[in-house]
């Protein structure tokens, strides 16, 4: 009994109950202010009833706190434990007393007050801070009178902390005296503690009766909430004690109940709580009596307690004395139902809530929690307990849920100024996802846990949650910044802007966000890019969708995604160096954007729009062309200057296009480049004929009549080889000026001009090549695609087919009348070459004034072949109104003569060499016609032989016309012997093949 008393002296020793030395007052308790989460409800539970506040619960939960604190060790409040673990996982309810030998009330010991602990055992394991102390303030500081007083003891630390009156703290103090002393030998456990308090302080101990009134109406709510609201065991709803209970409570609570020893109410009441207070399974005694351990009131009793650790005047940090507070705090479990996994629960929601609770910025109270959250990791391994397992869930859910919602939006949260936050939240969320999946979801168990990685899985949800939020706020800004600089000179697009943004956040991401997001996954860098890579390439594939032309806003655009994406990709590939896969993985989320084929695909569409009109251009243009040589002093067509002004400026186009890829584009530009032209060059040239359209058609081989030789004279004459029907596709019969001889050498020196501006053309392309900003020194060391292919090609064959086309015109089509029609007719002596040597004089005088110096002495060269042809011809297929005697061949050898002098012109026309070059047709055929007819016979005889064989021996065949006149050449030997005036040759060719003597 004696112990009993000395416990409930609550930490006042005889001393303390009389006067006291003069000291300044204690100053009255601070109400904590507790911090508030609107956001963040206790996970713990929610009473029932809304009628008791957090200050009836603070009270109720420190009328426990002392009378557990009295009554379960011969230890008084002022006792300062020495040895204390709060995680030892056992009540220190069964402590051992210290005795009446060791400290008496009396003894100086029972005085000792508690002391800040720098070394306590709760901070050092989760590196917690001691509160900031100003003056006046904290549990050894002086009075706000600057002088000093008394350290506090554990039970004066409770209440100030608890903010607890003194006037509550001395009925309490002085009703559980009177419960002791009423109730020898039994265990606190064992006593409603409300309702002996009901019973044992009156109105008289209060100031008041609104103050008693309101002090019993949360006793009943108190007992009300235990015992029916919230009951250990489930309640039935037809027990006639709870409906007494309530009955009485409802009455209370309009008219007090009386509170006298022998007081029929009183007695009813304690008779309905003894009776709820002590149900328990069928055939088990209780030791305790459960009237505040059903969840959660003893949770959010017990939350009260845990909240008291923290400063009062420093929310933020754990009091100094938190080693000895947890110390008694633990007492209260055996009234609570509280254990150590429950402890560890509770503790790591109030570290946690305290610190979202005061701003978030006490790294301590987020480290802490994290710690404590490895003890709850320990319990969810080993606890099959379902209603602890509720309580894990909820406290996990709410401290995840709390944590995701600014992980899943991470760059909305953190910045380079609050990352220190940021791996300690991350940590945490982690920490209680795994909790949650591995320990508690049945389904997760059911697979092998290696399937799964929690940590990797949840770290990969928040990057990308959050990078698609934070590309979406990009997107937002980039479409208002180019709203802003809409009327600025070439605003840029929304996606190039954008694409600059989103390089700025990856590499943000990169150097803020993913070292410490890497901690739990190993490619968090590389998921960031990918998932931006994924956003902007969906922005980029409706962009390119809606192009349909090259633009300078697609350009850049497209450049800018090129760009970013090379970033992107560097980015994953450094950071999955150390992979298993070498980051293939992350790779393949990445499909390429394929920004420079599309800017590609632009170009080339822009070319082909650009090469259909020039080749519109070419047929519109030379359908009006009329080949005029005076049309400019150069002498070629106005049309071929505007096709090479339009090549230059579509080359100028393509090298200013802002593009990545000219070297590369270049070859197909210059093919349809080439193309066009080689289109012009073959339109040029369309319709001038070539040398066979010009050279008449043989005729048939005739024998000559000796003597007759001027007898056709006075008959109708014979159609002229020139009469005949000439190629319908040359204009020139048919009248075209286009096609005249000036005209015609107009379309040469056009050609030839094309030719040289090419060439200048090749050149100016490398210097546009130089100075192109995506040009490589490879690209200059082959030339192929630099050139035009087809069209220089083009030039050389056409001047070649018109310069033929004109020597032949001249002298088988416009001369015909002096060389066909006059040269060597009837008698040869009177109608010699001369006429015709003028006629072409006068020709190659105006073409000496108008072809391009380039390609003079080639035009002259092809007249001097028309013209040694045109004599051949005269002499070899001239028809039957020619015919030569032996003696006429000096005649036609000095006319040959004269026509070599027209175009060696004493030395200023061809060289000689050149004339010789084309003259070994003519001489060797010259000679023939001073041969003997029996040694020309006789010859022919001997090389048709040679060419035919035996089957020649019987009958000579009739060799067919080769055009290409030889000595040693059947035919050219026939038709020598044909124009032969002689009767030898007559009758040889009347009996060797009954040639007729006229057409």
């Amino acid at each position: 009994m004696a112990h009993l008393f000395r416990d409930l002296s609550l930490g006042h020793s005889k001393r303390e109950m009389t006067p006291p030395p003069i000291q300044p007052p204690i100053p009255p308790p601070i109400m904590p202010a507790k911090p508030t989460a609107p956001d963040l409800p206790s996970p713990l539970g929610q009473l029932a009833t809304t009628q008791l506040t957090d200050s009836d619960l603070r009270l109720t939960a420190y009328e426990i706190f002392v009378a557990v604190c009295r009554t379960s060790t011969a230890k008084p409040l002022s006792f300062v434990s020495s040895s204390n673990n709060f995680n030892n996982g056992a009540s220190n309810s069964d402590s051992p007393s210290s005795g009446p030998g060791h400290h008496s009330p009396n003894s100086p010991g029972l005085q000792r007050s508690i002391t800040s602990t720098a070394a306590s055992k709760v901070k050092k394991a989760f590196g917690l801070k001691s509160p900031k102390k100003s003056p006046g303030s904290g549990s050894g500081s002086g009075s706000g009178h600057g002088k000093p007083r008394r350290p506090l003891t554990v039970g004066e630390l409770m209440r100030t902390q608890m903010g607890v009156s003194e006037a509550m703290d001395s009925r309490v103090r002085r009703a559980l005296l009177r419960i002791v002393a009423s109730q020898v030998g039994r265990r606190i456990e064992s006593v409603v503690v409300p309702l002996e308090l009901l019973q044992q302080l009156k109105l008289s101990d209060f100031t008041d009766h609104e103050e008693y009134d309101a002090w019993q109406k949360r006793t009943l709510r108190v007992l009300e909430a235990g015992l029916i609201l919230h009951p250990q065991m489930p309640l039935d709803k037809s027990n006639s004690a709870a409906q007494r209970l309530r009955q009485l409570i409802r009455g209370a609570l309009d008219r007090p109940i009386e509170t006298g020893k022998n007081n029929e109410s009183l007695q009813v009441l304690r008779s309905a709580v003894t009776a709820l207070a002590s149900r328990s399974s069928e055939g088990s005694i209780y030791e305790t009596c459960h009237w505040a351990d059903g969840f959660p009131l003893n949770l959010r009793l017990y939350e009260m307690l845990l909240e008291a650790c923290f400063d009062a005047n420093d929310e933020t940090s754990i009091a100094d004395e938190v080693d000895e507070l947890m110390e008694h705090i633990k007492k209260t479990w055996v009234i609570l139902g509280i254990n150590q996994i429950f402890h560890n629960i509770c503790f790591t929601w109030i570290l946690f809530h305290r610190f979202v609770a005061t701003g978030q910025v006490e790294m301590d109270l987020l480290y802490a929690a994290d710690a404590q959250l490895a003890e709850v990791a320990k319990d969810a391994k080993i606890t099959k307990d379902p209603e602890y397992s509720k309580v894990l869930s909820s406290t996990l859910s709410s401290i995840l849920g709390w944590a995701e919602k600014r992980l899943l939006a991470y760059h909305d949260t953190f910045d380079a100024g609050n990352i220190d936050s940021m791996q300690g939240i991350v940590s945490l969320g982690v920490s209680a996802a795994r909790i949650l999946v591995e320990d508690i979801s049945n389904e997760y168990r059911r697979k092998r846990k290696g399937e799964v990685d929690v940590a990797r899985n949840r770290i990969d949800t928040y990057i990308r949650s959050s990078i698609r939020t934070a590309f979406a706020q990009r997107m937002e800004k980039a479409d208002s910044s180019r709203r802003a600089s809409k009327n600025q000179p070439n605003p840029l697009p929304v996606l190039a802007i954008l694409a600059k943004d989103v390089g700025e956040l990856a590499s943000n991401e990169k150097k803020v966000f993913s070292p410490i997001l890497k901690i739990w996954h190993p490619l968090a860098a590389g998921v960031a890019v990918a998932t931006l890579h994924a956003c902007y390439g969906n922005e980029l594939k409706q962009f390119v969708s809606g192009i349909m032309e090259l633009t300078p806003d697609a350009v850049q655009v497209l450049r800018a995604a090129d760009k970013l994406e090379k970033d992107l990709v560097q980015i994953a590939v450094e950071d999955s160096v150390d992979s298993d896969d070498g980051g293939k993985a992350i790779i393949r989320e990445m499909p390429p954007y394929e920004a420079e084929a599309a800017i590609a695909n632009l170009v080339k569409g822009w070319m082909k729009t650009r090469l259909d009109t020039l080749k519109e251009w070419v047929d519109r243009n030379l359908q009006q062309e009329v080949w005029n040589p005076r049309a400019n002093q150069e002498g070629f067509a106005p049309s071929a200057v505007e096709v090479l002004r339009i090549l230059d400026e579509t080359l100028v186009a393509f090298f200013q296009l802002p593009i990545p890829m000219h070297p590369a584009l270049l070859p197909d530009l210059m093919a349809g480049l080439d193309r066009c032209v080689q289109y012009y060059i073959t339109k040029a040239k369309s319709g001038c004929g070539s040398r066979t359209t010009f050279v008449p058609t043989m005729p048939s081989l005739t024998r000559c009549t000796v003597g007759s030789k001027f007898g056709s004279f006075g008959k109708k004459k014979e159609k002229t080889p020139n009469s005949q029907k000439r190629n319908p596709q040359v204009a020139t019969v048919n009248g075209d000026n286009s096609f005249g001889i000036s005209q015609l050498c107009v379309r040469i020196n056009t050609l030839q001009q094309i030719r040289t501006e090419l060439e200048a053309l090749e050149k100016r392309i490398i210097t546009y090549l130089r100075n192109s900003e995506s040009a490589h020194a490879e690209d200059f060391s082959n030339g192929l695609g630099k050139k035009f292919e087809l069209s220089p090609v083009a030039c050389v064959e056409g001047v070649q087919q018109l310069c033929e086309a004109v020597a032949y015109r001249i002298v088988f089509h416009d001369l015909s009348h002096v060389l066909w029609d006059g040269l060597y007719i009837g008698e040869p002596s009177s109608s010699r070459i001369e006429p015709f040597i003028q006629e072409l004089e006068k020709n190659l005088m105006i073409i000496s004034d108008t072809v391009h110096e380039r390609v003079r002495t080639r035009m002259i060269t092809d007249i001097m072949r028309a013209s040694f042809d045109g004599f051949l011809l005269v002499l070899l297929a001239g028809g039957p109104s020619r015919a030569f005697s032996r003696q006429d061949s000096q005649i036609i050898e000095d006319d040959y003569r004269s026509l070599k002098d027209l175009f060696l012109a004493g030395g200023d026309g061809l060289p000689s060499e050149l004339i010789d070059k084309f003259s070994p047709m003519v001489t060797g055929v010259l000679p023939l016609f001073r041969t003997d007819t029996e040694s020309l016979i006789e010859r022919f005889r001997r090389v048709t032989l040679e060419t035919y064989g035996s089957s020649a021996r019987s009958k000579l065949p009739l060799p067919p016309t080769s055009g290409n006149w030889n000595p040693t050449e059947p035919n050219t030997l026939l038709r020598v012997l044909c124009y032969r005036n002689d009767e030898a040759a007559t009758r040889f060719l009347k009996k060797t093949y009954n040639l007729p003597k006229k057409l």
